[in-house]
């Protein structure tokens, strides 16, 4: 510095100054190394101090040198002299024409190479003056939006600039829209200025718009890229492109450090990014870029897991995080995600305590994630946590924790197998049941017998436990022991060795008969508590060599403890022998099918009116022999189901009326016999102590045994179908999926047979509605079990707390489940299809009014029909899978059956889209026909399934308008009653929840309901209902009311709230454009419209007032978000005033118009007191009118004013010539703004 000071002055006092000296400098630097030894720094070779001046920086003329350089490449010379020429720019001490310089510097940007842009750019910040920083920043916005080379230096430039409030938001949605189109490797860089300063009142709306542009999926090579690696054949393409992956892995990991930083140190952003994904509603727009913020906050910080845990349980039950995303999310970035292992872990094991299907498929979807994704030490922790689940004690947590390990021992057995140790702890477990002991073994079967040294170890370990268990005295211990033996012997032999399979065989056949079996004869020796008879014979014209099934024998002598043979192995046996005889023959069961249409031993059902004479055990007696009974036609239908014999299908239909039949008998015993704990069907868990009693009086009143029964066989003759045998289900033998081929066949009410097939009907045996009822009842408790839902809103099914009563189905995936009822799809149309005609031709002879009367009992059995239909169908397409891509196809096939129906033989080349809209309208079709409001509601949900993959516009209007026709129709029973109750009110609470969600405006339909339905009910009689909307009663109405305020209450939260300078800035464009627009014509209107005018202007006033008090609020306030726009809007108030103070002379009217001083006052009308003395000691006083503003005289124009945008505002009255003067046509306040 002491150097270049010497030699300013020696050159200012020379007198050739400054001539001479530049004539020097340019031959000088002639020579391009002297030039770059005086671009570059001086070292100090002594300690006299540096001489690191920049001769060079003397002369503005360095522009003028770069201009010449930058024609040039960097490497012509060897050096990149424009990259020095602009860091002297750095140092200078002062610039002559610092504007010139940087117009000469923006321009060389655009003639410049991407090199020498990149310096010029960035070296910005230390070259500007700081007035000169807005305007080089609009410069820069605006370059930044014409190309995508030099995003990251002007990104740095912008983000070392001092920008205000208003142009840093301006420049920050530049950014923001080159988000999508920006190059991998910038994105960090474009989303660390996004949310580098973002203010708490902007955070939500910038990271809104940030999540909508910013898609992961464009930022990660195609899995079709990785796949074909494999097959290229240079290995410096195979190289490049894994190069390429590795470089888009580093990228990705780059832009979530860049969020995680935010997120640490700026509290509003980590609070704004769940606010912006707890308001996203539609399922489209959540991307794994939510999924892993959330993940990304759960881990960073400790004060926002709670509230991170709640949205995601929240987005998970809505069905807006399906676990295809969270898929996604691992296999394409999990480098990122790897970090958040903690977190991830945390979540799963909270999740599989939650009482939501969804999310606790969700936690057990991301353990297998985890541990497909991660390193060893990852898999280790996943497989600890899922051990420490299995030995938890909860019986929920057991299982999902052994579907768990036993996916991943199918998909990843030789890596699970490091970890065999950890999992074969499980095998000292002694409290498992029968299906929980079949996955435990199967996993640790697999893993022994896994070619792999560790396997030994477990091999010895499970002897062990086998032996212990088949020692044991205990039956469960002895149970456990026979599935674990079975097991080891099947992964030893690989199956059962033929010659002990033979002889296992031969001694079931042989025993069956003797134990179970006897000839059929006329009498049967014996004393027992009812006379024996037999009972459902099908092959009555067989007469030699009869035989019958000896059950009521069996029973006795069991009841006495006199019999070898129990009872209850006579449904178990058979299977297995039926099981043995279809291996043996191909499937064929012709060597047993005596078995099919053979009679049993039972008594005279007739119990009508002879209940009440028996005793307890003898009703006890019944019970169980009934229940016998029951499972063996249910083992019978199992078995023969899938026989193609003609004669064996009819037979099986007439077992399954018989089931029908047996059922209705059971009913009647078990409301008579209260306290009865039936015979165990499966052995899969321990025997229940007691179970529910039946109900046949209704919830809340009492009955003797008498009325009870009465009450039960009106309930029964009514046509209430398996509702008083639910509590039951697990005392019978289950049916197989096999059974519901049985659908096929077609369906004949009693009106179609008695008009058309009248003739046939003793000959032909159908599906009839009795026994439909049974297969759909049982179809649906299977779906709603093993078929997990996407979301408590779209489907609300109650969670299967065991697996009592599907030991069979267990055994099967919910995929492959899911695939038989695909297959089944076509029967279930045509017997949907059948109710609907059922039901249209009821209501058109009720409206024709020629009908006698409707049939109770078989109303009521066709609308239950109707209703498990539509159930099994809403089931499947509910179904969380189908969300997955891997089940793509499966989806699609199951829309296709739908979608033939409309259009037959088009389907097979339709898009999915086309195929589910298709597939809307067909169900769509059945809106007209459903019996009652349950049976709305259903197919309102199944609409909304089909509908939200995905929900397009047109579907969300349908939606809205199908709900809104159900609850403004009249829903009545076939007795004449309206329907209520607990299950109405439910259905009636979601059916008006997916209306005003999907209504175009919920307000409006809100305001309807309110202002026309309330009226009318409040109107109406005392059971009275509305007229517009007949579900709106007395009973209903604390339904409505909560609903609409819920929704009210959530439609009024997602309205964006407003920033504070809003009204400021926009109040001013508005009274900028009244100025633009509206006086030239106000200035030709006067004269013929003088009273509009005033009145348009008066009104105005009002506004104008606000605007003024919204400035002395800023001033109180300090804020300086309202401030910086306190000085335009002051200006345009003041050009408001002397523009009407132009009308007025425009029309000569010049004398009406006055200026006033009002005083500053709050957004609350309250007079600011800093204030108060000066108006005091002026002696004007604030008129809140147009027609009492202080009088002035004209000619003082502003000198009435106080100056200063803080002081006081004129007021201006314009009055007609013809009035007096006191009477103002309108007044506005205006300042102007601080010099």
């Amino acid at each position: 510095m002491a150097f270049q000071k010497k030699l300013c002055l020696a050159l200012e006092k020379h007198p050739t100054y400054p001539g001479q000296f530049i004539s020097g400098l340019e031959s000088h630097i002639k020579d391009r190394n002297q030039f770059k030894n005086c671009l570059l720094p001086c070292t100090p070779v002594r300690t006299e101090g540096s001489r690191s001046a920049k001769l060079l920086s003397l002369s503005v003329c360095l522009t003028d040198l770069c201009f010449a350089f930058c024609c040039f490449s960097v490497g012509t010379f060897g050096t990149n002299f424009p990259r020095l020429i602009v860091n002297q720019f750095k140092w200078l001490d002062g610039l002559l024409d610092s504007q010139d310089l940087v117009k000469k510097l923006i321009q060389m940007v655009s003639v410049s190479p991407v090199p020498i842009q990149h310096d010029i750019i960035t070296s910005l910040p230390e070259i500007l003056e700081d007035s000169q920083q807005s305007e080089v920043a609009r410069e820069l916005s605006c370059l930044l939006k014409q190309g995508r080379r030099l995003t990251v230096p002007i990104l740095d430039a912008l983000s070392r600039l001092d920008l205000d409030a208003g142009l840093l938001a301006e420049v920050r949605q530049s950014a923001m829209t080159i988000v999508p189109s920006v190059k991998l490797e910038d994105l960090p860089v474009v989303v660390k200025f996004i949310l580098h300063n973002v203010k708490a009142a902007d955070a939500v709306e910038v990271i809104s718009d940030l999540r909508k542009n910013l898609d992961l999926s464009s930022c990660v090579l195609p899995l079709q890229i990785l796949g074909s690696q494999k097959k290229l054949k240079s290995q410096v393409q195979a190289s490049s492109s894994m190069s390429q992956v590795t470089t888009s892995q580093n990228c990705v990991k780059l832009l979530f450090d860049v969020i995680k930083l935010a997120v640490r140190f700026q509290k509003d952003v980590s609070e704004s990014w769940i606010k912006a994904i707890e308001n996203s509603t539609s399922v489209s727009d959540h991307k794994v870029l939510d999924l892993i913020v959330l993940l990304l906050i759960h881990s960073t910080n400790t004060k926002n897991r709670k509230q991170t845990e709640k949205v995601l349980k929240s987005k998970i039950q809505l069905g807006c995080m399906p676990e295809q995303l969270m898929q996604n999310a691992f296999q394409n970035h999990s480098v990122v995600i790897k970090e958040f292992f903690p977190s991830i872990l945390a979540l799963a094991q909270t999740f599989l305590h939650s009482a939501h299907p969804a999310v606790v498929s969700f936690g057990s979807c991301m353990y297998k994630q985890a541990f497909a994704a991660f390193d060893s030490y990852c898999q280790q922790e996943v497989v600890t946590a899922l051990v420490t689940h299995v030995c938890s004690g909860n019986e929920t947590e057991l299982d999902i924790s052994l579907d768990v390990l036993t996916d991943l021992v199918m998909l990843h057995t030789s890596l699970l197998m490091r970890y065999a140790t950890f999992v074969k702890v499980c095998i000292f477990l002694g409290k498992l049941n029968p299906c929980q002991i079949r996955k435990l073994f199967y996993i640790l079967s697999t893993l022994a017998f896994s070619q792999r040294q560790e396997g030994s170890y477990i091999q010895d370990d499970m002897h062990m436990v086998i032996r212990k268990w088949l020692s044991s005295t205990v039956p469960n211990h002895k149970q456990m022991g026979v599935i674990e033996k079975m097991y080891l012997i099947e992964k030893q032999k690989g199956n059962l060795d033929l010659k002990l399979l033979e002889e296992f065989g031969k001694s079931l056949v042989e025993d069956f008969p003797s134990d179970f079996v006897v000839d059929l004869s006329p009498t049967v020796d014996g004393s027992f508590l009812f006379p024996v008879k037999s009972l459902y014979n099908l092959d009555e014209d067989e007469s030699q060599g009869a035989i019958a099934i000896n059950l009521l024998p069996l029973v006795s002598q069991s009841e006495l403890g006199r019999v070898t043979v129990s009872p209850m192995c006579l449904s178990p046996c058979f299977r297995l022998l039926r099981l043995y005889t279809g291996e043996q023959n191909s499937g064929s069961l012709e060597e047993i099918d005596a078995l099919l249409g053979c009679p049993l031993y039972l008594t005279d059902l007739e119990v009508e009116g002879k209940l009440d004479s028996l005793s307890t055990q003898e009703r006890e007696f019944l019970c169980s022999l009934l229940f016998y009974a029951l499972n063996w036609f249910r083992e019978v239908v199992n078995a023969f189901c899938q026989q193609q014999d003609a004669e064996m299908k009819g037979k099986v239909l007439t077992r399954l009326q018989n089931i029908t039949e047996l059922q209705n008998v059971l009913g009647k015993c078990l409301a008579a016999t209260p306290g009865y704990v039936p015979p165990p069907a499966t052995f899969d868990s321990e025997p229940r102590e007691a179970v529910p009693s039946v109900s046949a009086a209704g919830p809340g009143r009492k009955r003797n045994g008498k009325e009870s029964l009465k009450h039960l066989s009106r309930q029964i003759e009514a046509g209430t179908p398996l509702a008083w045998l639910q509590s039951y289900r697990p005392y019978f033998r289950e049916l197989d999926l096999e059974v519901f081929t049985v659908l096929h066949c077609g369906l004949l009410t009693k009106s179609v047979l008695d008009a058309e097939m009248h003739t046939e009907a003793c000959e032909v045996v159908q599906l009839g509605p009795a026994e439909l009822c049974f297969l759909l009842d049982d179809l649906c408790w299977k779906l709603e079990h093993v078929l997990t839902p996407g979301s408590t809103r779209r489907v609300p099914f109650p969670k299967a707390s065991t697996d009592i009563g599907f030991s069979h189905l267990c055994q099967r995936s919910p995929k492959e489940v899911a695939m038989c009822v695909v297959k089944l799809l076509k029967p279930l149309c045509n017997h949907m299809e059948n109710m609907h005609n059922y039901f249209q031709a009821v209501t058109q002879n009720r409206d024709v009014g020629d009908e006698p009367g409707v049939n109770i009992q078989e109303h009521q059995l066709m609308s239950f029909c109707y209703q498990q239909l539509l159930l099994t169908f809403r089931s499947l397409f509910a179904w969380n899978g189908f969300s997955r891509q891997e089940n793509t196809d499966l989806l699609r096939s199951a829309l296709q059956v739908l979608a033939e129906r409309l259009k037959p033989g088009e389907t097979e080349f339709l898009l999915l889209e086309e195929l589910i809209s298709d597939s809307f309208h067909y169900l769509l079709n059945f809106q007209q026909s459903v019996p009652s409001f349950y049976c709305a509601f259903i197919l309102t949900q199944l609409l909304i399934a089909i509908a939200e993959k995905p929900m397009a516009g047109w579907k969300k209007e349908k939606m809205a308008s199908l709900a809104k026709q159900f609850l403004c129709q009249s829903w009545v029973k076939p007795s004449g009653d309206r329907e209520k109750g607990s299950q109405f009110n439910s259905a009636l609470h979601t059916l008006l929840c997916v209306y005003l969600e999907h209504a175009d405006n919920i307000l409006k339909a809100i305001e309807e309901i309110s202002s026309v339905g309330v009226p009318e009910l409040i109107n109406s009689a005392k059971d009275g209902c509305s007229s517009t909307y007949p579900t709106l009663s007395r009973q209903t109405f604390p339904v409505f009311f909560r609903v609409m305020m819920a929704q009210l209450e959530s439609s009024v939260k997602s309205i964006p709230a407003g920033k504070p300078s809003d009204s400021s800035e926009y109040g001013r464009l508005f009274v900028e454009a009244f100025l633009k627009l509206a006086m030239p014509l106000l200035d030709y209107s006067f004269k013929k419209h003088r009273d509009d005018v005033q009145s348009l202007l008066k009104n105005l006033q009002l506004s104008t007032r606000q605007l003024h008090h919204m400035c002395g609020h800023s001033k109180i306030h300090q804020d300086i978000g309202l401030t910086n726009h306190v000085p335009l809007l002051k200006k345009s108030l003041e050009q408001f005033v002397y523009r009407v103070k132009a009308m007025l002379a425009f029309n000569h009217c010049q004398e009406a118009f006055w200026v006033g001083i009002l005083k500053n006052r709050d957004l609350q009308g309250e007079e600011i007191l800093s204030q108060a003395s000066e108006g005091r000691h002026s002696g004007e006083e604030e008129e809140d009118s147009a027609d009492s503003a202080a009088e002035v005289p004209a000619g003082r124009g502003r000198g009435g004013r106080s100056p200063g945008w803080g002081g006081g505002s004129p007021a201006l009255t314009a009055a007609s010539p013809q009035e007096p003067s006191g009477s103002g046509a309108g007044s506005s306040e205006e300042d102007a703004a601080a010099p």
